[in-house]
């Protein structure tokens, strides 16, 4: 039985450090707002890195922003068991998603150091620089840096809202210009990831952990329909090659088919920008997003075939013509069975009702899963809200995350 901190303290300073990272990029809405290389997300940054080097860990940034905090183990030849999460976040989130994940590590490694002294085996703490994709269209840049998944080649020419490219965002903000190490990493023996749920599925079965077994695998579009703009009130409705008509069409065919579907699939359509924009306008050209998820790759790719060989009938029809751009396809990653039994364990031990699951939300540890033995385990939230303001997880649901942790990076670094 291991040492463990005090409930009341260990919730005081779980809800104290949420709130602390909360602060850098809160709006009026209450909502979080840390987008990659802005200033709320250097400041945060910052901010942890002056609570790493309080704890006395080695600190250090890698060429692409992620931030390290490093406690040096015992076994010089030991390879490192690396714990956190992305320090982004979307526009207007929440405060636990990500953050709760690097809190809970910072929170960690200050008891095990306090309490048992140098590891035999290196724990560092990573706050992962990017997941999101809500700045850029590019996500995973911080794990997929680590792991050697991306490079420099991937942001050529993005470009954010404002036109401002990816890579000069990262120049502004002191990274890319080789002044740090490079990212990719050959020195880590696990990651673990603690992350609050973002579904319903441990409140509603009345569980404290989720213990995942695998990631969901997802592919992202960005689909352009091109019509023809024309006068609103002189163009019959059946010369009209109207971008918004068969935009429409086209997403109604998504919610049919994904309704269809009674394995788990989904499909999301949650941005569309439309030229001219116009009230009295036809449209000339309409982009909307497409977001489909499931645990196995065949069925994504044969839902995304079936869908567009279908679109193109309809674009023949209304005289308009369709472009594609695949900008994510992620296969679903299995989490390690060790690590996930190691996990078991503990909870058994220590009587925590918990329930093996998939994440339908993509993390870090999907990226982490092809490269290293990777944990990711969740805590409850409240309602399944994510995403928003009103993202929540209970004090209590908080600290024994934390405390499991605890329990975990002993077993693997003591």
């Amino acid at each position: 039985m291991i040492k463990q901190p005090k409930p009341s303290a260990l919730s005081e300073q779980v809800e104290n450090m949420i709130e602390w990272l909360a602060s850098y990029g809160k709006d009026e809405r209450n909502g979080v707002s840390r987008l990659l290389y802005d200033p709320a997300w250097i400041a945060a940054q910052r901010a942890i890195e002056a609570k790493m080097n309080d704890l006395g860990l080695q600190v250090h940034y890698d060429d692409v922003g992620n931030l390290f905090g490093h406690a040096a183990g015992r076994d010089p030849e030991a390879r490192v068991v690396l714990t956190g999460s992305h320090v982004d976040t979307v526009i207007g989130g929440g405060k636990y998603d990500g953050a709760y994940g690097i809190v809970a590590a910072l929170i960690a490694v200050e008891h095990l150091l306090t309490q048992y002294g140098q590891p035999l085996k290196p724990i560092e703490v990573v706050s992962l620089c990017e997941e999101e994709g809500s700045r850029f269209p590019m996500t995973y840049w911080g794990s997929g840096n680590i792991t050697g998944t991306k490079s420099r080649k991937a942001i050529h020419n993005l470009k954010d809202a404002s036109g401002m490219l990816f890579e000069q965002a990262m120049y502004n903000v002191g990274f890319g210009l080789g002044q740090h190490p490079q990212p990719q990493r050959s020195d880590l023996e696990c990651f673990i990831e603690l992350h609050i749920e973002q579904g319903q599925v441990l409140e509603r079965e009345k569980k404290s952990i989720g213990v995942v077994s695998h990631i969901v695998g997802q592919r992202r579009y960005d689909i352009t329909v091109h019509g023809e703009s024309n006068h609103a009130g002189t163009t019959p409705m059946k010369w009209r090659h109207d971008a918004m008509f068969t935009t429409a069409e086209l997403i109604r065919i998504l919610m049919h088919r994904a309704n269809s579907h009674e394995d788990g699939l989904v499909a999301t359509v949650g941005r569309l920008d439309a030229k001219p924009n116009v009230g009295n306008v036809i449209a000339r050209e309409v982009t909307f997003s497409l977001d489909v998820r499931h645990s196995d790759t065949e069925t994504i790719r044969t839902f995304c075939e079936e869908c567009f060989n279908e679109f193109e009938a309809v674009a023949a029809q209304h005289g308009t013509r369709i472009a594609y751009h695949k900008w994510m396809d992620e296969p679903p990653v299995a989490m390690d069975s060790a690590l996930n039994a190691a996990t078991e364990s503990i909870l058994k031990r220590e009587g925590i009702s918990y329930q093996k699951m998939t994440s339908g939300a993509g993390h870090d540890s999907q990226v982490f899963g092809t490269y290293c033995p990777t944990a990711l385990l969740f805590v409850p939230s409240r309602g399944g809200i994510s995403h928003s303001p009103a993202e929540f997880t209970d004090t209590e649901d908080l600290q024994r995350g934390v405390r499991l942790l605890i329990d975990l990076l002993h077993q693997l670094a003591y």
